[in-house]
């Protein structure tokens, strides 16, 4: 029994991703040292983390997305404004946030929440925040260098004319690499 580790998303068109890469280009040049940025194409909206999974428990995870997905029309989502998790005076994740059709997004994500904890994954205990990841602050970041990003954070304004069309939901598997997590899709629902 291989065991693979996985997560649901939500991939984004390539123009969005272009307009990622040029954000974390600019915000390199003004942040601190201790940003690890996210590979651009690698970033996406997760719906589900599923940590460790046998590749036999495949099958029944995909008809648990597609279950999900029943009845749920393809939608569109915005893409806007900078902020950090938990908050800007105390940085941990630097993210974009997501705007548009919220509640279709919300309805998705619930829906694989309640299939896959059928399946015996736990239940994710904090409230869903769609949101792309940009970075990830170092541990040993000091007070400086926090307030340094929240500052930066806090001034750009960030918006694009790219949006994301929510037409599939993807199983993805994640390789982590010592130069950063390697993604690829292993199966795919369409939303009718």
């Amino acid at each position: 029994m291989a065991l693979i580790r996985a997560f649901i998303a939500v991939q984004l068109p390539e123009a969005l991703k272009k307009e990622l890469a040029d954000l974390e280009t600019q915000l390199k040049k003004n942040s601190p040292p201790v940003i690890k940025w996210v590979d651009p194409n690698s970033i996406h909206i997760t719906l589900k983390f599923l940590g460790e999974i046998s590749t036999d428990s495949i099958e029944e995870l995909m008809l648990a997305i597609e279950e999900s997905a029943r009845g749920i029309q393809p939608f569109q989502l915005e893409v806007r404004e900078l902020g950090a998790f938990p908050g800007l005076d105390r940085t941990q994740i630097l993210w974009v946030g997501i705007k548009g059709a919220m509640e279709k997004i919300e309805e998705l994500e619930k829906r694989i929440e309640a299939h896959t904890a059928q399946l015996g994954f736990p239940r994710e205990n904090r409230p869903f925040t769609p949101h792309l990841t940009l970075g990830r602050v170092r541990d040993g970041a000091g007070p400086n260098e926090l307030q340094r990003i929240g500052k930066l954070f806090s001034e750009i304004n960030f918006s694009t004319s790219n949006h994301v069309d929510v037409k599939a939901i993807d199983l993805m598997k994640s390789r982590l690499t010592p130069t950063g997590a390697i993604y690829t899709c292993i199966g795919s629902v369409n939303l009718k």
